[in-house]
């Protein structure tokens, strides 16, 4: 497996593992501090693995029509996860994210891998444009902004 593609590997296996670290507690009842000081930096790890996969498939040479799907794929996995953990309620008991608002983005995003999926059958390879880009960088920092506030009412610090 060729490194830009293990970094992208990274976001569809912490996915899953963000989304166990923000429950757990809800669930369990048993809050400490750890999962706050273990939340932000997985979650700023995996967002930084967005860039590494690319960057270092170009610097390697090593771009390919499997990692052109791989890496929104990724991206969609790791997104809708920290969304629908916004969306439902955490510590604080707020929902940061409107049901509405998460539907309509799992639409956009299923509609765009649709896309994707049919031009690769045809042979063509969609590559991400500036305005995904810029989704991206939306989705990263609205994400930090709900976990911030999350991780401050599960510090006892409340507005």
């Amino acid at each position: 497996m060729k490194l830009s593609d293990r970094f992208t590997l990274c976001r569809v296996i912490g996915a899953p593992v963000f989304f166990l670290s923000y429950f757990i507690p809800v669930w369990t009842g048993c809050f400490s501090y750890a999962s706050v000081f273990f939340m932000i930096p997985l979650i700023a790890f995996l967002e930084f693995t967005d860039f590494l996969d690319g960057f270092f498939a170009r610097k390697n040479n090593q771009v390919s029509d499997f990692g052109k799907l791989f890496d929104p794929f990724a991206d969609v996995i790791l997104h809708l996860t920290t969304f629908s953990c916004f969306m439902l309620r955490g510590i604080s008991g707020v929902a940061y994210l409107p049901s509405i608002i998460f539907v309509l983005i799992m639409y956009r995003e299923f509609s765009m891998n649709f896309i994707r999926m049919i031009a690769a059958k045809k042979g063509i390879a969609i590559a991400a444009r500036k305005g995904g880009k810029l989704k991206t960088v939306l989705y990263v920092v609205s994400g930090f902004f709900a976990l911030a506030v999350e991780c401050c009412a599960r510090m006892g610090i409340r507005h």
